[in-house]
């Protein structure tokens, strides 16, 4: 690994820009030998240089943004300059609109977009509330039984409910949900795989068979017209698609499937679990969300989402957002050479204390007064912004705010332990289990 070069070392363009000022050669190696997350690397190279700063893990830098300007910049304004390149998360999403990339994926962010907009959303409304009065009904019986449950599987079973009924009309069954446990495994090994695509295939091969037999038996299903009690679902879409568009084989719309429920309910889960972790460090911001106004008011549904976009804050759905310069550029200031790296972390943007005052405090208010929070777009991007933002943003805040809206006004938890530490992967989850009774 090269981290020998120093400062003054990055492409400058002349007239175009200064140059990105660069992390101290020694900084990466400290960082090995401690043991670092990655993360830590990224927090002292902002600290110590600001919102655009380099370092280097390897021949060529990589420039980590957090500014607001920049980030609007590289994201929403010039999103044709700083491009998606492979995912991750291929091995497990194959050409899904998360991973897909020019053309195609103009074309199947396309289709997907009205479904998560205005009247498409609507068409989900009763079946996030059928998954919601599920988890409700549940929680009634850990309060009658005094049960001991996991916060986080909780979670993680009512956003796969929410989304499997949306893709499919169908309720989740125990089979299904056992079945697709196989998808939390292998977005767990993501970071661990090996580089080589057959080679990480291979190590989770076990898995991906039992997602791929559930995506199998879901599109036969819809296909032979087995809508669900709400109706058709999002799978039905795709497979409508499929008379008038070739490049939707049974391989992309499994792809599609799979990105759909990775992206509908990973995310959402661990943003509940993060919530109620930080309502257990902070109960009175629960009592002010539940007195903003009475049931089914406009005021206690906005405190409400306020709670969800302040965890969110915290810890953002997509807590770095990697893009690749294709062309030469002047980014706020700076010279940018095509083929640069670039990292964005919205993590770091939202705990900067220049943009939000005591940032390590937990507080939903900042969301619900005047001046709370910080006006420019670039400043809160927990879906990312721009063109590549995500696509199912209004569903996943629609099913936190209206599980939360069953379970606050009847519930609290007292958890038995808790994490003490964040897991830094495709999320940031808690690392290890949540266990809770009900009070």
């Amino acid at each position: 690994m090269d981290t020998e070069a120093g400062p003054g070392s990055l492409p400058y363009l002349p007239g175009t820009g200064r140059p990105i000022p660069e992390a101290e050669p020694g900084l990466v190696e400290r960082w090995h030998s401690g043991g670092g997350e990655l993360v830590e690397l990224l927090t002292q190279v902002r600290e110590g240089l600001g919102g655009i700063a380099a370092f280097r893990l390897g021949p060529a830098p990589t420039v980590l943004v957090t500014d607001p300007q920049a980030v609007q910049h590289v994201l929403a304004q010039h999103p044709e300059r700083y491009v998606k390149r492979s995912h991750r998360a291929r091995v497990l999403l194959g050409d899904g609109v998360l991973s897909a990339t020019g053309a195609a994926w103009k074309s199947q962010r396309r289709l997907l977009q009205s479904q998560f907009t205005g009247t498409g959303m609507r068409r989900y409304e009763q079946r996030i509330t059928g998954a919601a009065r599920t988890t409700a009904g549940r929680w009634a019986e850990y309060a009658r039984t005094g049960q001991t449950f996991d916060v986080g599987q909780e979670m993680r079973r009512f956003a796969l409910d929410a989304i499997w009924r949306s893709l499919t009309g169908h309720p989740l069954d125990a089979g299904t949900e056992r079945e697709l446990a196989a998808v939390a495994a292998v977005a767990t090994a993501l970071p661990t795989l090996p580089a080589d695509v057959t080679d990480a295939q291979d190590a989770v091969a076990a898995d991906l068979a039992r997602i791929d037999a559930v995506a199998r038996n879901a599109i036969e299903a819809a296909r032979g017209g087995a809508a669900g009690p709400d109706g058709p679902g999002l799978l039905h879409v795709l497979i409508d698609a499929a008379t008038e568009r070739p490049e939707y084989t049974d391989r992309l719309i499994r792809d599609e499937l799979v990105t759909l429920l990775v992206a509908g309910h990973e995310t959402t889960a661990t943003t509940l679990t993060w919530l109620y972790l930080l309502l257990d460090r902070n109960p009175a911001a629960r009592e002010e969300a539940l007195t903003a106004g009475g049931e089914g008011s406009p005021q206690r549904h906005q405190a409400i989402q306020a709670l969800v976009h302040e965890t969110l804050r915290f810890y953002p759905s997509a807590w770095i957002l990697p893009r690749h310069a294709t062309e030469d550029d002047t980014l706020a200031g700076y010279a940018v050479e095509a083929g640069t790296d670039i990292l964005l972390c919205p993590y770091l943007t939202h705990r900067d204390p220049e943009l939000w005052p005591d940032p390590e405090h937990f507080d939903p208010r900042r969301f619900t007064t005047p001046d709370g929070r910080p006006t420019h777009p670039g400043a809160y991007f927990p879906f990312g912004i721009g063109p590549r933002a995500c696509l199912g943003v209004q569903f996943a805040l629609r099913e936190s705010t209206v599980l939360l809206e069953h379970l606050l006004p009847v519930h609290s938890l007292a958890f038995s332990s808790t994490p003490t530490k964040a897991v830094y992967g495709i999320t940031v989850r808690p690392d290890g289990p949540t266990p809770a009774t009900l009070t």
